[in-house]
């Protein structure tokens, strides 16, 4: 049945000029059909440099959005509406506001985990990989940092600058706790322990290395290790294993899983495909805003569009 279902979608992509891009989390079956995997913002990036008309974005809603910030001239589709991101959903664009008016003028630091409607408020956009980056770019003693506290006083513990915090998590990270990583470093001795930082100050304190997704799959490829704690959303591990059959890979907690992760099935992106909807569109007046955010950031990154 899937194989059929695969054959459609293959044709489908080749008729509607269409790019199907899967995040890291994602279920084994959607990344194998994926013409790109990896993290939310780098997969919008790479999707801005095709000739692609159609992106499917198999992931969850603040990631379509950015896509479409990045790429308004594509249709950017999300096969299920529903998958969204419970950390992005604790923070919006009134409540930032309101904030915003409690404080000092601070610059606002931004996680792309996070509405279009956050980021058009916000100051400059950051990623798990490049917050402490992008924090000392700023000409500031004092930022705010939104959603994520535990990237936020992760980030706050390398830079002489004062970070303050929303008061936002991710769930499946945050559940990780010390507790289940001792256990795991009992269980698998020789392993090294790759935590994301957006897990608990207390469990990044037992990481031998705090890294994005993207940066454990380098991490582990680039490592003389042979066997890996991995302390992040167990979907990791399908391409960790993929591209090092040679190594072991081992979850920190049985409990990190996201459920807006797995939502979307290959009948959805068929679906999607056929009837090119859902599609996500970012008001022009909010995307104008957001856009220059995560530009700001991009000024001070790698990554170029």
């Amino acid at each position: 049945m899937s194989d059929g279902i695969t054959e459609q979608i293959k044709k489908l992509v080749k008729e509607r000029n269409a790019l199907i891009l899967a995040h890291n989390y994602q279920p084994p079956e959607i990344q194998d059909i994926a013409d790109l995997t990896g993290d939310s913002l780098e997969l919008s990036l790479l999707a801005a440099k095709t000739d692609a008309d159609v992106i499917v974005f198999c992931g969850v809603l603040f990631m379509a959005e950015t896509a479409d910030i990045l790429s308004p001239d594509k249709t950017v589709l999300l096969p299920r509406l529903e998958a969204g991101c419970p950390l992005a959903n604790m923070i919006t664009e009134e409540a930032l506001s309101a904030k915003m008016k409690e404080i000092a003028e601070i610059p606002v630091v931004t996680y792309v985990n996070s509405p279009a409607s956050v980021k058009a408020v916000s100051t400059i956009c950051c990623t798990s990989a490049n917050a402490l980056k992008v924090v000392n770019s700023l000409d500031a003693d004092e930022i705010l940092m939104v959603p994520d506290r535990n990237l936020a006083q992760y980030t706050a513990s390398r830079t002489n600058k004062t970070v303050h915090y929303w008061n936002g998590f991710c769930p499946a990270h945050e559940s990780l706790t010390a507790e289940q990583v001792l256990s795991a470093k009992e269980a698998h001795p020789r392993a090294a322990f790759m935590a994301h930082p957006e897990c608990r100050p207390e469990v990044l304190a037992l990481a031998d290395a705090i890294l994005s997704t993207s940066g454990m799959l380098k991490y582990a490829k680039a490592s003389d290790i042979n066997s890996f704690i991995v302390g992040t959303e167990e979907g990791i591990l399908y391409p960790l294993r993929q591209q090092n059959p040679q190594k072991k890979f081992y979850t920190a907690s049985d409990s990190m899983i996201c459920k807006d992760m797995k939502r979307i099935k290959l009948v959805d992106i068929l679906g999607s495909l056929e009837n090119i909807k859902p599609e996500i569109k970012v008001p022009k007046e909010m995307r104008e805003p957001a856009f220059q955010a995560v530009q700001r950031m991009l000024k001070n990154y790698e990554y170029r569009l």
